[in-house]
Formats: C-alpha cells, sequence, structure tokens
C-alpha cells in the first residue's frame, strides 16, 4: 500500500477548492504538489492559501511533470477531454470531475484513451457518495427495499457560480449537462447498474435566465428491466440548494434529503452568519447550514475510494465507463426534449460483465386467478385484502378472519 501520492490539481474554482479542502483534510498523507490555472492571479492565490508549493499557467507542464503521479480535471467542460489525453499520454492516473464531457461522443473519446494508455481513471461523480446514499445503497443491494422500480432524483439551486456553466457551446448544454449528471447517476446506482438504460423523455425550457441553454428540465429514463428513474433539474430555484432522492421497491421506500434539511438550522437578524452553505442565497433570516460540507456532499468517501482503488489495483465504484453512459443518455434527453417523444439512449459501449448477466425483471403475475392488490389489517383485527380479478379485470373485496 502506498503511503501518499503527489498531485497535479486542475483547476482553481470552486470544484478545486472542494477537491483540495478533501484531500489535505481528510487522507492527508495526499497532497496536491502543483496547482494549474490558465490565471496566474488565481494560481498564486490557490497555492498560498492551500500550501501547494508549486502553480503554473501551463497546462501541459502540470500534467507532464516527472513527479506527478495524479491529474485531477476540475477544468471548465469544454477543457475535459485535452486535459484527459493529455494525462493519459503521460501514463499519469486520471481523475475527472463531472459531467464526464460536454457529449458522449468526447466521453467515448476519454475512455478509449485512458483504456489505451492503460492508466488508472476515475469519474469523480460525488453524489453517489455521500454517506446517506451509501448507507441507503447497501440497504438496497441487502434487499430491504425488494425489487427497485422506480427512482426519483432532485437537485435544483439559483445557478451555476462560473460564467462558462451559462455557455451552451462551452458546458455543453443547461441545467442538464450541469445538474441531471449527478440525478442520473445517482438513479443508475440504486436501480443497478446492470440494467441498461433503454429510452427516454425529457421536457427543458427556458424559463428565467436570458441564455440560449435550458435553465430547467424534467426526464424519464426506462431501464431494460422496466424500472423508471425521473430526474428534476433547474436553475431557477430560489433559497439555496435542494438535494433530495426518493427509492420506491416492491417491499419498501428510501426518502433522502441531503443539503435543506440537514438538522442544523439557524435563525440570523444580524446577518453575519458568513459562509452558511453552497448555493446558499443569504446571511439573515432563517438558514441552513452544514457541518462539514466536503463529507455531507460525498467528497470525502469519494476521494477514498479512488486512492484505495489506485492502490489496491483496483477500479473504484465511478468510471470514465459510468460517465460515458450518463453522457449518452444526456445526448438522449436533449434530443427527447427537442423532439417532444421517446428518444432511445444510444450507446457504442456496455460493460461485456453486463452483456452477459441476463438484467432481473420485475415480479411477474402468479398464475393464479386473483392477484393480491393490497393488504392491510383493519382497526378491528380482520384483515383486508384488495384483489383483481385477472380474467374479468373486475377488483373485490375480501376479509379474512
Amino acid at each position: 500500500m502506498k503511503d501518499s501520492h503527489r498531485i497535479a490539481m486542475l483547476g482553481a474554482g470552486l470544484i478545486g477548492t472542494f477537491y483540495t479542502a478533501t484531500i489535505h483534510g481528510q487522507r492527508s498523507r495526499d497532497r496536491i504538489d502543483i496547482i494549474y490555472s490558465h490565471s496566474e492571479e488565481r494560481a498564486k492565490e490557490f497555492a498560498a492559501r492551500w500550501g501547494i508549493p508549486r502553480w503554473t499557467t501551463n497546462l501541459k507542464k502540470a500534467i507532464q511533470d516527472p513527479d506527478i503521479e495524479i491529474v485531477i480535471v476540475g477544468l471548465p467542460n469544454h477543457v475535459h477531454w485535452k486535459a484527459v489525453e493529455l494525462a493519459a499520454e503521460a501514463g499519469k492516473a486520471v481523475l475527472c470531475t463531472k459531467p464526464l464531457a460536454r457529449n458522449a461522443r468526447e466521453a467515448l473519446r476519454m475512455l478509449e484513451a485512458v483504456e489505451k494508455a492503460r492508466v488508472f481513471a476515475g469519474y469523480l461523480e460525488d453524489l453517489v457518495y455521500t454517506p446517506k446514499t451509501l448507507k441507503s445503497l447497501a440497504a438496497v443491494r441487502n434487499g430491504a427495499l425488494g425489487r427497485v422500480i422506480w427512482v426519483r432524483s432532485r437537485e435544483t439551486h439559483s445557478g451555476p457560480h462560473s460564467a462558462w456553466f451559462w455557455d451552451k457551446r462551452l458546458a455543453g448544454g443547461g441545467a442538464i449537462v450541469d445538474l441531471a449528471c449527478h440525478c442520473i447517476e445517482i438513479i443508475r446506482n440504486f436501480v443497478g447498474k446492470e440494467n441498461r438504460p433503454v429510452e427516454v423523455m425529457c421536457l427543458a425550457d427556458t424559463f428565467v435566465h436570458p441564455i440560449p441553454a435550458e435553465d430547467s428540465a424534467i426526464g424519464l429514463i426506462r431501464f431494460a428491466n422496466q424500472a423508471v428513474g425521473q430526474f428534476e433539474v433547474s436553475w431557477t430555484f430560489r433559497g439555496g440548494m435542494d438535494l433530495r432522492d426518493e427509492v420506491a421497491g416492491t417491499e419498501g421506500t428510501i426518502w433522502l434529503n441531503h443539503f435543506l434539511r440537514t438538522g442544523y438550522e439557524m435563525f440570523t437578524a444580524a446577518g453575519r452568519a458568513g459562509y452558511v452553505a453552497e448555493k446558499a442565497e443569504s446571511e439573515a433570516g432563517w438558514l441552513f447550514p452544514v457541518g462539514d460540507e466536503v463529507h455531507e456532499l460525498g467528497y470525502t468517501h469519494m476521494f477514498t475510494d479512488m486512492f484505495n482503488a489506485l492502490d489496491e489495483g483496483r477500479q473504484p465504484q465511478e468510471t470514465f465507463l459510468d460517465g460515458y453512459i450518463v453522457n449518452a443518455i444526456m445526448d438522449a434527453c436533449y434530443r427527447s426534449a427537442r423532439a417532444k417523444r421517446w428518444e432511445k439512449v444510444q450507446l457504442e459501449r456496455w460493460p461485456e460483465r453486463e452483456k452477459k448477466a441476463k438484467p432481473a425483471a420485475l415480479r411477474k403475475p402468479p398464475k393464479q386467478r386473483y392477484a393480491l392488490i393490497k393488504e392491510e389489517k383493519m382497526p378491528d383485527g380482520k384483515i383486508k385484502q384488495i384483489l383483481c380479478d385477472r380474467k374479468t379485470g373486475r377488483i373485490l373485496e375480501k376479509i379474512k378472519l
């Protein structure tokens, strides 16, 4: 097991700050050794703030530095493919922020680059690593919910921090490519990654902001095993960042609220709360601070998994292939929003192990004439059954003493 890793951080913005705070704060034996930014001023300031010994405005120099083992890509979407290809050519392990790319074509190019170079690659999708999500996924895999049939994931806030996010050409889209990438991968984890996404229906529009990209979208994803995923994303929500997930199975339900209701609520008339949480819009009134933000948003567990996977010679929970599949689903969402119809998910790559695995189908109805719809105990202690006559479709009740 390696003692430590020397890392090049590409990007000195918000995501680079979260990543560095996590790496220096939790697994502190790993260190950012060089910071890259296109701005000399930001590179210098970032290096001084985090105790990083070197900085540069030369992307190639940061990646090809002989002392660097891992390259972390925290750059705008349109630069991801270039940074990943340079890292692969240099033989460096590479971790890339979400979304993997602006579209599936770019994502496939990046996937093939790391595979050809045989370098370790991880997809930094933090929201599948939140403590609540990891615990929920363990419960689902243990069968607590039976078969998962519906997953709903929501992320909404008042909009991104940086200008490039709002530029459709640079980002690849609007709220879908920014936020739905999180929701889609959360859905895939709960439904089961062995279940192939088949088709999508998506509504996307621009309601508030004067931009060409969509600021809101709702989408449905149908999987090969008949399960359904639903995402809701928006840059028009006011009052903070709303992160919620719901998982419905044949034997149970999970509701998750990750950010607006964390158990920490504060009112201040003075307006001196300081930094509250990502996307918080005020320092006065009722506030919902987050205790350990990078932990609650999944960064701690994400980097622990990434570095441990690298050390142990295994794949991390989130791979470039996962990122490519997410991009392919989002591409289908954009086609659906334009055509206003269901669109097939076009996947050029699908895991071999999943091709061989037969997707689990929803439970087939029993051959008996009467199908049980619901059973419950009534106030008098008797058991009422609601039944459906399979031959006639008639609904009837039966009381069990």
